[in-house]
């Protein structure tokens, strides 16, 4: 059985951008996942600095859990 390739950063980004530009509101990570049909269970840490960066990804605590937005 062939494993499937690991997706990249840039790929990553995208995914998460356009999921987050379309929702129009602040989502959870579990929301973003499941609309962005992303592997990752949770997001890898480092990749998540990179979209504070590259994006200007801001993630904001709630009593619900963490919200992730763009500016």
């Amino acid at each position: 059985m062939a494993r499937s390739p690991l997706m990249s950063y840039e790929e990553f980004r995208s995914r998460v951008e356009e999921t987050l530009r379309a929702a129009g509101e602040p989502l959870e990570w579990k929301e973003i996942r499941k609309r962005a049909a992303l592997p990752q269970k949770f997001p890898n840490n480092r990749w998540v600095r990179r979209l504070e960066q590259d994006l200007g990804l801001i993630r904001e605590k709630t009593t619900r859990g963490i919200r992730w937005r763009l500016p």
